[in-house]
């Protein structure tokens, strides 16, 4: 199951696409700066979510071969 930061991130990332896309469409480059950093800043939450979850996961599995204390 995704984590919510995961979630989260791809939801910031396509906003920051959007956003991104509108100011190249407007020339706006003040749009289009805050929409890319939004695009990259939802990658980057979202390897969070999934570096969190992978962690999560080999716990459970640990915890799981050695028994939990």
């Amino acid at each position: 199951m995704p984590d919510m930061d995961e979630i989260k991130g791809k939801a910031r990332e396509g906003m920051g696409s959007v956003q991104e896309k509108a100011g190249q469409a407007t020339s706006d480059r003040d749009m289009e700066a805050k929409g890319s950093a939004n695009k990259s800043e939802g990658k980057a939450q979202g390897l969070f979510g999934k570096v969190k979850d992978g962690v999560g996961d080999a716990v459970k599995a640990v915890e799981d071969k050695f028994g939990k204390h």
